[in-house]
């Protein structure tokens, strides 16, 4: 009705000329294109409201006005104040930044012009958020304040309070277990000594939802087939900081599974699929192992292309005896097989490094056992936090799919940088870099220099997982190492190594690796003092420099789900080094275990255990500059890197040609 009353203030005429008035940071342009109005049209009410309108529109302006001088159109305008800043007071539970690019995402940012209906759903927004944190008593008030060149700064002062606890957890209803047993499902609770840190007893609305969802699952698990949540209450204090929340349920009876049958179409193997049955007749219905059969059924479906294949599982129940039946109903849908794969998330790695480790090729059959253990695959490079393959339907193709691989990249290299002084050393310093994955291309680089009159340190490292094509890897070492190689600084003796490598590591399975390798090395014991005994008596027996070219050969086996967080899977690698020719003749090998036993969603059970050994040859003693050490982060707690076991009568640690930390 106001656009209306400013339109119908004035008469219809032809406009001969159009002019605004009151612009300041706006372009003519902007209202000139908004208008409905051309010079040369004739003015109505119609188009002066609709020329109001359009400009209100626009959001630029608070104030909007049509007059006539002659046969010209006055536009007058008075622009909305833009936002000069936007600052944050009193937020503790959130960080500024993040605040202000969550006001940018809603359009309050500098530059921008101020709107004060904008300003009122971020206040209310803002409050929701920290709702969402159980903080009930948070007060926002939005300050806005006048500056000069008609802007505006914006202060949201939060007085956050304290959050409201879950003080009460009731559940009502519940006969065949205990209330304490099934608070103990929830991930919330009313608090204990860990609750400042784990802050389970802040309530959250999703974190009931999934307590909800577990608390089913619970019953299911144990029979109660007719279980259900009739009702959740929560309740605040008048203060704002006590939460009780009550659930009402309604548990039934447990049931016992009377039989399970097949029905639908199991590709004339039924047998396989009966074997991959973890229900059992005459056992409590659980609804854990139902759903464990129907995934497993619909995975094995896949194996043979039918990616789409639905599996159901059907009870029938009979409530007099308390007895159900359960029919697995199998329809295998249409074959499909892959048209495209797709790569996303790697902004870094090329996509070659990733598809290549796929077993699951473009334009063949889908399989589901190839598709997870090209997930594993690409998993174990350790290049990725998280690593999902995602099947997406083609359209109007009924019989192909796409895989999208979403991958979200990690840093996988380092560099450091370091200088040093001392009276013993002067000037010392020390480089490093190691990337994993240099350029994107999957290959390692490590190289390591260190100037120090100690430990002097020239190592040069690489590894190209695929020197060939058909996954062949090549390793090339190079290094000269000068050291005091034990814990004590008072002697000048030194322990002088150089050499260098080549390994190759050949693929014998998707999980099984052999290494062969050889290389050239040569060490020198240079006397001095406190030098320890044992390093006497093999300079005295064998001389104090030694050459040797010692193979290598290995085997390594990997079935870990992942390399970065393992959940399950093995690890198994076995290194052997063998010095024939030479001044120093030897065995050594190196063998290592790992084994990841899921537990549950939360917790995996890891056991890591290496043992090592090593022996002269040809009526050599072990030499001693090859011995192993133990001790310290990684190895055995409460003893320095390196300093458990024999030492000498100087106090130097030894080692010995033994390890089991």
């Amino acid at each position: 009705m106001v656009f209306a009353a400013q339109a119908w203030a004035l008469d219809p005429f032809r406009v001969q000329d159009i002019r605004v008035e009151g612009l300041q940071r706006v372009e003519a342009g902007t209202v000139f294109a908004s208008l409905p109005l051309r010079v040369g049209d004739e003015y109505t009410d119609e188009k002066g409201a609709a020329a109001i309108r359009a400009l209100f529109a626009l959001g630029l302006f608070k104030d909007v006005r049509l007059e006539a001088a002659g046969n010209v159109l006055v536009v007058v305008v008075e622009e909305r104040p833009t936002i000069a800043d936007v600052d944050f007071s009193g937020t503790k539970e959130f960080d500024a930044e993040t605040l202000k690019k969550a006001m940018r995402d809603v359009g309050l940012t500098e530059g921008r012009p101020f709107d004060k209906a904008l300003a009122d759903r971020a206040e209310q927004e803002l409050k929701r958020q920290y709702i969402n944190k159980s903080m009930y008593g948070v007060n926002v008030v939005t300050t806005v304040t006048p500056i000069e060149r008609n802007r505006v700064n914006l202060t949201f002062t939060v007085v956050e309070g304290e959050p409201a606890k879950i003080k009460e957890i009731h559940i009502v209803g519940a006969k065949a277990f205990s209330e304490g047993t099934l608070k103990d499902q929830f991930d919330q609770d009313t608090g204990g000594w860990l609750s400042w840190y784990t802050k389970s007893n802040r309530y959250s609305r999703a974190k009931l939802n999934a307590d909800l969802e577990t608390l089913r699952s619970y019953y299911l698990s144990r029979g109660y087939l007719e279980f259900r949540i009739d009702s959740t209450q929560v309740a605040i204090s008048p203060d704002k900081q006590d939460i009780t929340i009550t659930v009402n349920v309604t548990e039934g009876n447990p049931y016992i599974v009377s039989g399970v049958k097949l029905e639908g179409n199991f590709l004339d193997r039924e047998d396989e699929f009966k074997s991959m049955v973890t229900i059992r007749p005459g056992e409590p219905y659980n609804g854990d192992k139902v759903a464990e059969t129907t995934k497993a059924f619909t995975d094995h479906f896949g194996n043979f292309g039918y990616a789409f294949a639905k599996v159901e599982a059907v009870p029938e129940i009979d409530k007099e005896n308390d007895r159900v039946a359960l029919v697995l109903r199998a329809e295998p849908s249409r074959r499909a097989y892959v048209r495209r794969i797709n790569v996303s998330g790697n902004n870094r790695t090329r996509d070659a490094v990733i598809r290549r480790e796929f077993r699951q090729f473009e334009s063949s059959w889908y399989d589901a056992d190839k598709i997870k253990l090209s997930r594993d695959r690409v998993d174990r490079l350790g290049f990725f936090t998280e690593v999902d393959v995602e099947t997406q339907e083609v359209p109007n193709s009924p019989d192909q799919v796409d895989l999208v691989v979403n991958v979200k990249e990690k840093p996988t290299g380092s560099l450091t940088l370091g200088a040093g002084f001392s009276s013993a050393e002067k000037i010392s310093l020390s480089f490093g870099i190691k990337q994993e994955n240099v350029f994107g291309s999957g290959n390692y680089l490590g190289v390591d220099v260190n100037t120090s009159k100690y430990n002097r340190t020239v190592v040069f490292s690489t590894t190209d997982p695929y020197f060939t094509k058909d996954g062949i890897s090549r390793t090339l070492d190079v290094y000269y190492r000068t050291a005091k190689p034990y814990a004590d600084m008072g002697g000048d003796y030194q322990l002088v190594t150089a050499g260098g490598s080549m390994r190759f590591g050949i693929p014998f399975s998707e999980i099984d690796t052999v290494f062969f390798g050889a290389g050239i090395e040569n060490t020198r014991i240079k006397e001095g003092t406190n030098i320890p005994a044992a390093y006497l008596a093999y300079m005295r027996d064998y001389g104090s420099s030694s050459f040797s070219i010692p193979l290598t050969i290995g085997w390594g086996r990997d079935s870990r789900d992942s390399a970065l967080a393992p959940n399950s899977g093995r690890y198994q690698r076995l290194n052997s080094e063998m010095s024939l020719a030479g001044d120093a003749r030897y065995v050594k090998a190196n063998y290592q275990y790992q084994q990841y036993v899921p537990l549950n969603k939360k917790f995996t059970l890891a056991f890591n255990g290496e043992l090592g050994l090593g022996k002269g040859l040809n009526g050599q003693p072990f030499p001693v500059f090859k011995n192993y050490y133990s001790g310290g982060l990684g190895s055995v707690r409460g003893f320095e890197q390196g300093t458990l076991g024999p030492r000498d009568v100087t106090g130097s640690v030894l080692g010995g040609p033994r390890r089991s930390p």
